[in-house]
Parts: C-alpha cells; sequence; structure tokens
C-alpha cells in the first residue's frame, strides 16, 4: 500500500464504547480485551500516521432527545436512546483520550446510522485526497465496520478490515463477522500485516 494513497478509519473510538463507565463499555469490553483492541489501534494509527498514511475519525452523536431517530427506534439505535449514548457534547460522546485526533487528522461529521458513507461526506474526502486503500478499524464489528466496509467495496475501494483494531457484543459475531461476512468485501488482516504493507508501499 502506498501511504500517500491509503486512509486509515476509525470508527466509534468514543468514550461510551472505549471507557469504563461508558453507556456502551460492558457490551463491548470482553471483545475489546481479547483482541487488544484499543492498545492495537493506537499503535495502528501512530505508525500509519508517521509513515504518511491518512488518518480519519467517524464518530456518532445525537442531540439531546434523539430528534434526528425515528420516534419509534429499533435494532443498534434503539440500544443508543435506551442506554442514553452518544449524547453531543458530553464526556460519552467524545473521542477516548488515547486516540485523540493529531493535527492533519480528519474527523468525519454527520454520522448518525451505521454506514459511515450514508450520512457523510466520507466518499469525498476520500476521492479529493485520491485515495485507493481504506482501512476500518472500529465499534461494532458486525454493524457499523461492517456497514462501511460494504459500501467501501461497492465504490471501488480496495478494503482492508482489521481484525484486532474492532469489536462487538460477543466472540461469536466477531468470529463469524470476519470468517464469513467480511472476506466478502474487504482483506481481513491484523494490524501488523496492514503496517507492514503500508511500509513495504
Amino acid at each position: 500500500m502506498n501511504p500517500k494513497t491509503t486512509a486509515l478509519l476509525l470508527i466509534e473510538y468514543q468514550n461510551d464504547f472505549v471507557s469504563p463507565g461508558g453507556a456502551m463499555y460492558d457490551a463491548v469490553k470482553g471483545v475489546m480485551a481479547s483482541t487488544n483492541m484499543l492498545a492495537n489501534s493506537v499503535e495502528a494509527a501512530t505508525q500509519a500516521r508517521a509513515l504518511g498514511a491518512t488518518i480519519m475519525f467517524a464518530p456518532i452523536a445525537f442531540a439531546e432527545g434523539y430528534h434526528e431517530i425515528t420516534a419509534a427506534p429499533y435494532g443498534i439505535l434503539k440500544g443508543v436512546v435506551d442506554g442514553h449514548a452518544f449524547r453531543a457534547g458530553t464526556w460519552g460522546a467524545a473521542i477516548v483520550n488515547e486516540l485523540a485526533p493529531r493535527p492533519g487528522d480528519i474527523v468525519i461529521e454527520g454520522k448518525r446510522g451505521l454506514d459511515v458513507f450514508a450520512s457523510t461526506n466520507l466518499d469525498f474526502i476520500l476521492r479529493s485526497k485520491g485515495i485507493e486503500h481504506l482501512v476500518v478499524g472500529g465499534f461494532l464489528t458486525n454493524c457499523c465496520v461492517e456497514s462501511t466496509v460494504r459500501t467501501g467495496y461497492e465504490r471501488g475501494y480496495q478494503v482492508v478490515s482489521l481484525t484486532d483494531c474492532t469489536a462487538t457484543v460477543g466472540e461469536e459475531e466477531q468470529r463469524f463477522t470476519f470468517e464469513k461476512n467480511l472476506p466478502m468485501f474487504s482483506r481481513p488482516m491484523d494490524h501488523r500485516a496492514f503496517l507492514s504493507e503500508l511500509r513495504a508501499g
């Protein structure tokens, strides 16, 4: 991978997922621990940035009252509403300190659903920067990560999904997503393999 045409997209590394006390932390802490997700993600971002890749963050946030969501939410967004998660301006919605964006990083604004492409200008930014390889990590593996990977594949990017920089609500879901689904839309690899290809580029 050529660092100049590679972007690392980090989805929802926010306190409500990543940090003890976060609204969704208890649901994902087991898989986070088993994949060593946070430390691996910090290493991937730090080294990819140093090599010249574009580092992008895609947080999700809602106004108080969740007026952007239907009055009768279901699925994962019902869990967000019921858990009072990702409220704009709160500690829970903030990107975790360990991965605080650095100068030159890009924070994608406007994410309100699952697929980062769907409600943001992600595609415009990627194309304007000449990005060819889109490398994805974050939450939830079988939800926002998979949704974004699928669209990236459909739009012609060379997509990589990071096996040890992702987490979801259970080991079975994590394993199944990488064994059965993501290989259809991406090249799954761990962060060390990604960095090795980036250095070789």
